[in-house]
Parts: C-alpha cells; structure tokens; sequence
C-alpha cells in the first residue's frame, strides 16, 4: 500500500518541521548568498564605471577589440541555458526527472560551450598582445587608460567564468541526482536553489556584455 506520509517526507531533514519550510529556508538561503555576491560584483561595476567616465576614450578603444560575434554568441548560449533550467525546475515539479535531468545535462553542457567560447577569446587577446603588464604589446592612444579597460575586463570575465564553472559542475551533479530519481513533485530545492544560481550568472553576463562589447558599437 502506497504511504502518502513517506511521500510528503521524502527528503526533508529533521530539523525542518515540513518540505514547505524546508524549502522555504533553502530558498531564502541561496538569495542571501546572491546578495552577497551582488554586493561583490556591484563593487567592480562601480569601479568599471568610475575609470569608464574619466577615460572614455580608452574604453570605446578597448571595446573594439572584443570580439563582438563571440561575446554574442555567448550571451545566447547563456539565455537558452537559463531557459532550459527553468524548463527543467518545471519538468521535476511535474514528476519529469528523466527531462529534468536531461534539460540540466544540455544547460551544463552549454555552459562548457561558453567557457570554451570565452577561452578562444583570451587566446586571441593573448596572441594580440592585449593582456595588461608585461604582455602587453598594444599600440595605442593613452595605453595606460586602455590597460587598465583590460585589467577590469579580465577580472570581471574572469570571476564571471569561475561563477560559469562552479554552476556548470552543479548543474551536472544536480541532472545526475535527477537521473537516479532522487527528487520529487514534493521534494526539489536542490534543483530550484542551482536554476536560481545559474539564473544568477545569466543576469550577470547580461550586464558585462554591453557594458565591454557594445561601447564602440554605440559610439558608431
């Protein structure tokens, strides 16, 4: 005989009264954790706009040296994977776990696709000697101004793919769990906190690539 009890307790820990709250606490503990992580990217977008208004020039200069189609590229890579996570919090609250788990595969999947994108990117910035410091063989107006359009392009991109990596493994630990039926219509936080983090790394993206790649395609 089916136990409907056993149903509504699969997975809840014991220190939660029920799923409800049990989510609940899962949810609000992966905003605070985006808060923060809002707070820290809110301070390079704030020194980002800083050196952008006493140096315009220099970033109009630097931003036509990012490759525009691959920036592009990327950026909808990144929204057709959000789009699937969604997709795939919705297949689990429905029972789908097989889609589900499928859905994060091909997420994750995408977003090895973005890091490779973003890794022949480096490589040609490399081989064009547009790397700040000792690597730095440029020539250009007041190369001091662009180095430094560079030196928060390469943080900023930089921090963003460590966030791409840690959401491309989680997405496949997360699909992998789905896969064996670990998760159910009544228990599915882990699959709702990882989309609301991937979701996270999406926005962010969405803020970088104007912000380094449109600049010479305004001033155009």
């Amino acid at each position: 005989m089916h136990d409907s009890s056993a149903v509504a307790t699969h997975g809840l820990r014991h220190h939660f009264a029920d799923m409800e709250q049990q989510r609940a606490s899962a949810t609000l503990g992966m905003w605070v954790f985006l808060v923060t992580e809002i707070m820290f990217f809110g301070g390079l977008f704030a020194a980002y706009l800083v050196y952008r208004t006493a140096h315009y020039d220099a970033w109009v200069i630097g931003s036509e040296h990012m490759n525009f189609w691959l920036g592009t590229i990327n950026t909808v890579i990144l929204l057709c994977s959000s789009l699937l996570v969604a997709l795939a919090v919705h297949a689990v609250q429905v029972g789908q776990n097989r889609m589900c788990a499928i859905y994060l595969w091909i997420a994750s999947a995408m977003g090895v696709a973005f890091l490779a994108l973003k890794g022949i990117e480096y490589h040609a910035h490399f081989v064009e000697g547009a790397v700040p410091g000792a690597l730095w063989k440029l020539a250009v107006p007041d190369p001091r101004a662009v180095q430094m359009f560079f030196y928060i392009y390469f943080v900023m991109t930089g921090l963003h793919a460590l966030h791409v990596t840690i959401g491309v493994a989680l997405l496949a630990v997360i699909g992998w769990h789905a896969a064996r039926g670990r998760y159910s219509p009544v228990y599915y936080s882990p699959v709702h906190v990882s989309g609301l983090y991937w979701h996270f790394v999406d926005v962010v993206w969405i803020f970088l690539y104007p912000l380094l790649y449109l600049i010479a395609h305004k001033k155009a």
